[in-house]
């Protein structure tokens, strides 16, 4: 299993990025996937599941109506698109199928 994420970066308040995490050695179209993140001297947290087939997702409160998890299956590539970021989303964010090792995540900062 591997995952590899990238998208991150600096960002101002108010603005948008988009997630990337490739995944291999697994059917990936088998599995749900998440996102996770990590902000420093915090836990991990999830911020959003997607089903197998893309049919059904999941937020946490706290991005409710500002991200949007996504996957194309033929890529297996699972997607976060965030919007309206704010300085309390700063964090590493990782994707995860519930199994196997985390990948090195990406960093997303919020910050004027």
């Amino acid at each position: 299993v591997q995952l590899v994420e990238s998208g991150g970066g600096l960002v101002q308040p108010g603005g948008s990025l988009r997630l990337s995490c490739a995944a291999s050695g697994f059917t990936f179209g088998s599995y749900a996937m998440s996102w996770y993140r990590q902000a420093p001297g915090k836990e991990r947290e999830l911020v959003a599941t997607i089903t197998s087939a893309g049919a059904s997702t999941y937020y946490a409160d706290s991005v409710k109506g500002r991200f949007t998890i996504s996957r194309d299956n033929a890529k297996n590539t699972l997607y976060l698109q965030m919007n309206t970021l704010e300085p309390e989303d700063t964090a590493v964010y990782y994707c995860w199928g519930g199994f196997g090792s985390w990948g090195q995540g990406t960093q997303v900062t919020v910050s004027s």
